[in-house]
């Protein structure tokens, strides 16, 4: 049986953007291929936990070959998802780190599919924060079923 979903979207508006891309550029880096969020939903400051949204379209650069026919988004691109909602949630509650880098998963387990067009949903749930690294429990859910979950760490960079 799949664990619960780490927060509930049924209290969200899931087609109502809270941070725009274009706000998601001034704490990240990422660019063009590269930048894996369209947009944040919510952030809950109390829990330190973050709702974002990635849609994937046809025309992404891996569609073509991942798999021809069939493109499914690439389990490292979920990942790199969370991993910048993560970077992206850091910056904000503690900007004196910096930027934040991917380090590490753990305990990653892949439980679904992502078929384009679609909206694909990510949650962090920051479990440690302090000036040395990150750790954050991330799931990702598309047309309502947990895709993949991790534990992902992050240093500053």
């Amino acid at each position: 049986m799949a664990p619960r979903f780490l927060y509930d979207l049924g209290k969200l508006d899931l087609n109502k953007i809270a941070i725009p891309i274009e706000e998601i550029r001034k704490i990240n880096p990422h660019r063009y291929e590269m930048e894996q969020l369209s947009g944040i939903i919510h952030i809950d400051y109390d829990a330190v936990t973050a709702v974002g949204v990635k849609h994937v379209g046809l025309d992404e650069f891996w569609v073509r070959g991942h798999i021809p026919g069939r493109p499914l988004l690439p389990g490292v691109l979920m990942l790199e998802s969370a991993a910048q909602l993560c970077s992206y949630v850091t910056r904000i509650m503690m900007p004196e780190m910096g930027f934040i880098g991917f380090a590490k998963a753990d305990s990653t387990r892949f439980r679904g599919t992502v078929v384009p067009p679609n909206s694909f949903y990510v949650i962090a749930q920051m479990a440690q924060m302090n000036r040395r690294r990150v750790v954050a429990n991330c799931q990702g859910i598309c047309d309502g079923m947990l895709t993949f979950e991790t534990v992902i760490t992050g240093m500053p960079v």
